[in-house]
């Protein structure tokens, strides 16, 4: 099959030998050319660093595109190789690695991304001359392979300390995961939009009625921020900082198909509105359900409790952050480049619109740009076609032969042991949606942040339809990332089709706290926009009401 067919059908082959798996919480649609391009080495290559230096036995994932669609694969580790994992992973919780790596991305890692995506930031492509664009077309593309390799690299970071608080704290007390996770809120605060520039603009405007008042104009909302931008002192000032950080990210998912915070400047604008309000800042019980959870854990556990949820939480922002300032930032900036290119090739007759540039590789996009090839408007556009036509629904989700079974983690050395659950419970609650039977008018999720709340349910299926979004909706859509957060007071609930308790839609609906339930499987097919909905984050049920 092609890729300019606009229906999948059966034929899907295996991309390498041994079983692959559909991952339809990241990538549930069909991804870009470039994408399938960039991403398949640098995802390899920091998976491969983060099981190294944690001393698993695997030896990282491997992603391969079939159709468009990304399949990963767990690679094991070479068995030469096991001796000196085994000691890593002793290592892993006698000095607490995870605390190493969270000190390198705070001081190394994390700032020179930053620097990076900010000098990248000042070039303006549409000035450059056409050598120079192609050369800033590779620049931008090879960022965004680092970034990518960076944003694995701190996966297990992420993600080891809370599956190992899970694993313990769920064997002390039989709790769900659910309600433990509860625990975690508060401790990430880019997953609820944070940042020290929000902080900033929260000030300045509290400071300002004149700027207040620009705030809640009407108007072109473009036309709006860039009235913010041009006031003076330091209302301006913060404006400019904060749109300066977030507005060239991606606004949701990996992709460079993906629009930019600025390229929806209505949705931005009002979630500027509310988060400076804020009517967003919802209370939080958090500690004094800890407090609860930790009365159910025997006594002479209670000591390694605290540390347990505390290696947790420290670590637990890292989830978000490793994209937010990794490669949704970088794949915005490419997005901006290939952008800047299109325009110029569109200028020339040579391709349609801007935005078909996306749906070329790198090397087409320099080949258009210095107009020695490349493809034409029409394969692009055939391109863009599939890609927005078909959903990980349409395609198989394993190819090749059955998976083994998992390995006897009783069987290992305790320290790799404990090291392996801990990362198959955390990816597990990641992936894994609900397997309840869903019923005509209530579906069966996972209870994915506690409260229950009725309104309309505003079906999304992409971020060119975040301007439908109204105060107060519910958002029914196949997944979020990390990259949706800064959209997330608008919100009134969350409920996704994919995704388990530690997914991107998860862990924001916590920590802006407001009801989530999570791979529900069949919500985008059952749930038509605009009807009421009743969301009850407790029960991890969604009720359609009429």
């Amino acid at each position: 099959m092609t890729e300019s067919n606009t229906s999948i059908r059966p034929g899907f082959e295996p991309p390498g030998p041994g079983t692959w798996e559909q991952d339809p919480v990241h990538f549930p649609r069909p991804m870009t050319r470039y994408f399938q391009e960039t991403q398949p080495p640098s995802f390899r290559r920091g998976s491969h660093d983060f099981a190294r230096f944690y001393g698993m036995i695997i030896d990282g994932l491997q992603i391969g595109y079939v159709n468009g669609f990304g399949y990963n694969q767990v690679m094991p580790a070479p068995e030469a190789e096991l001796p000196e994992r085994f000691q890593r992973a002793e290592e892993t919780f006698a000095k607490k690695l995870w605390r190493e790596q969270l000190r390198d991305w705070d001081e190394n890692r994390k700032p020179s991304a930053i620097a990076t995506h900010r000098e990248l930031q000042t070039v303006d492509p549409d000035l450059l001359s056409d050598a120079d664009l192609v050369a800033y077309l590779t620049r931008c593309r090879d960022h965004h392979s680092a970034m990518i390799s960076q944003h694995m690299r701190f996966t297990a970071g992420a993600v080891l300390p809370t599956g190992d608080f899970l694993a313990h704290v769920g064997d002390w007390t039989g709790l769900p995961a659910s309600e433990l996770l509860g625990l975690m809120r508060g401790s990430a605060a880019v997953s609820a939009g944070g940042s020290d520039e929000m902080e900033r603009l929260k000030g300045a405007f509290a400071r300002d009625a004149a700027a207040r008042k620009v705030l809640g104009s009407e108007g072109d909302p473009a036309q709006v921020l860039a009235s913010l931008r041009s006031l003076a002192g330091e209302a301006g000032a913060a404006v400019s900082g904060y749109l300066d950080l977030v507005g060239h990210r991606l606004i949701d998912g990996f992709d460079i198909a993906e629009p930019s915070a600025l390229e929806l400047p209505d949705a931005l604008l009002r979630a500027i509105r509310v988060a400076v309000s804020g009517e967003a800042e919802a209370s939080s019980d958090v500690d004094a359900r800890i407090a609860e959870v930790r009365a159910q854990v025997p006594p002479p556990h209670q000591a390694e409790f605290d540390e347990l949820l505390g290696e947790a939480r420290l670590t637990y922002r890292l989830r978000d952050e490793r994209g937010v300032y990794s490669d949704i930032w970088a794949a915005g900036l490419m997005r901006r480049a290939a952008l800047a290119a299109g325009r110029r090739v569109a200028s020339r007759g040579r391709i349609a619109t801007s935005q078909q540039m996306v749906d070329a590789s790198l090397d087409e996009m320099c080949a258009l740009v210095a107009g020695t090839g490349g493809p034409s408007a029409d394969e692009l556009a055939r391109r863009a076609g599939y890609r927005t036509a078909n959903t990980a629904k349409d395609v198989p989700p394993f190819l090749g032969p059955p998976a083994p079974p998992p390995a006897d983690l009783a069987g290992l050395p305790p320290a790799v042991g404990r090291l392996m659950r801990a990362t198959f419970i955390a990816l597990g609650h990641l992936f894994g949606s609900s397997q309840a039977k869903n019923e005509e008018k209530v579906l069966y999720g996972l209870a994915a942040s506690r409260g229950v709340y009725e309104g309309p349910a505003r079906r999304v299926s992409g971020p060119s339809e975040f301007g439908r979004i109204a105060r107060g909706d519910v958002l029914v859509t196949e997944s979020t990332t990390e990259a949706f957060n800064i959209l997330l007071p608008l919100l009134g609930g969350i409920v996704t089709d994919n995704g388990g308790l530690l997914s991107h839609a998860a862990i924001v609906s916590r920590e802006y706290g407001i009801p989530g339930v999570v791979g529900t499987r069949e919500a985008t097919e059952r749930i038509a926009d605009g009807v009421l909905v009743r969301v009850d984050g407790d029960a991890g049920e969604v009720t359609v009401l009429g």
